[in-house]
């Protein structure tokens, strides 16, 4: 069989011959080896012959039939490439075999910003399910290394109208893509500035919890008990609105956080990530004494009727079936408009009331009180006006 100047498919195909045929001048040093088996027949391999640091050296690429000869000039091509930009490909070879998919960095970029996460909250829920429904559909199993600005577009530009989800789901690929340049998978991030550059910058308001005028909460709080609502529920409602608290708060409030007249609150359930102490008007005392009656083994202040711990829809649904207008987290809108308002109490004390610690680190670092005693005062005469 006479020899072509250069491998063809049919010549790689019927050949019988021992021995190695180059794929002629620029072939990029690819050969095809032929050796006979000891069962009868014979084996054929690609290989490529290259200099680096001045050595000449063999680099495998594979048996036929498994790679095809275009497959095989392909990957020559690639490998003298590389050669050329002074990269040994066995070891371009071995970072691309362990360079991970879009998906798999999340996983990684997640499990270490969990540590950071309030525990029980549902920032990695949140996580997890924007990206498996608008991310990984689309660049989940891409490796993080091949993933450009266009990708990134084909994400965003679908849901851009989302405007907040959005957001939140280019934060979430931004992380993830620093995350690859940090670990040397790549050098340059296609999801930060330029996507934002490209994508409509159309205004978008935020859109506030509603509340109700201060005028009318105790109103709203009469319509609320007078109700044939579960009475924990009421109790709850009337509860979060003397201590201008929040949902979570007060659903997952127990009975080892009373001490008399102090609801001490732990970081672990604080927005802030800090402990909170809540005077109790008298009020809030007696609302107390009425949840007694439906202590179960739960602990909690206000179990629900199974025993668990309120969903905030629950106390959100009551708003709506009575038609109060707001909501129950507003209340503290409506507690601080009344306070700024009707009070002669420092802003700072009334921030407090609200668990909102404000001020520079060394200015935190020298201030230790949290003005409890004159918040007392505070919260008792927003009792006396509601009731």
């Amino acid at each position: 069989m006479e020899r072509p100047k250069r491998l063809s498919a049919s010549f790689i195909r019927t050949v019988k011959r021992p021995g190695r045929y180059g794929d002629g001048r620029g072939g990029h040093g690819l050969s095809l080896l032929v050796k006979p088996m000891s069962a009868g027949g014979f084996s054929k391999s690609f290989s490529q012959r290259v200099r680096l640091r001045g050595k000449p050296v063999n680099l495998g690429l594979g048996s036929y039939p498994l790679v095809t000869l275009a497959e095989a000039r392909q990957q020559a091509l690639v490998n003298a490439r590389t050669v050329r930009r002074g990269v040994d490909p066995r070891v371009e070879r071995k970072r691309e075999a362990s360079m991970p998919t879009f998906e798999q960095a999340a996983d990684r970029v997640i499990a270490f910003r969990v540590k950071s996460w309030k525990p029980g909250s549902r920032t990695e829920a949140i996580w997890r399910a924007r990206l498996a429904k608008y991310v990984y559909p689309r660049i989940g199993k891409m490796p993080v290394s091949d993933i450009r600005t266009a990708d990134v577009l084909s994400v965003l530009s679908p849901i851009w109208e989302k405007r907040e989800t959005a957001q939140k789901v280019q934060q979430y690929v931004n992380a993830v893509m620093k995350w690859a340049v940090a670990h040397g998978y790549r050098s340059t991030n296609p999801a930060g500035e330029v996507v934002s550059a490209v994508l409509p910058q159309t205004p978008s308001l935020r859109e506030h919890f509603r509340a109700l005028p201060y005028a009318e909460v105790s109103s709203a709080l009469k319509t609320i008990r007078d109700s044939e609502a579960y009475e924990v529920t009421k109790l709850a409602i009337e509860f979060l609105a003397l201590t201008a608290s929040r949902s979570g708060e007060v659903r997952g409030a127990t009975w080892d956080e009373i001490d008399g007249d102090v609801w001490t609150i732990p970081s672990s359930r604080m927005k802030s990530g800090r402990e909170h102490r809540v005077p109790l008007c008298d009020r809030a005392i007696e609302v107390l004494k009425n949840a007694i009656e439906y202590a179960d083994d739960s602990q909690l202040l206000f179990p629900s009727a199974r025993g668990k711990q309120l969903s905030d829809n629950t106390l959100s649904k009551l708003f709506r079936e009575l038609q109060i207008g707001g909501t129950p987290h507003g209340l503290r809108s409506s507690f601080r408009d009344w306070a700024a308002e009707c009070t002669q109490y420092p802003r700072e004390i009334c921030e407090f009331a609200l668990a909102h610690v404000e001020g520079s680190a060394a200015e935190l670092a020298y201030r230790r009180t949290d003005y409890f005693e004159s918040r007392r005062g505070l919260m008792q005469q927003w009792a006396d006006f509601v009731e």
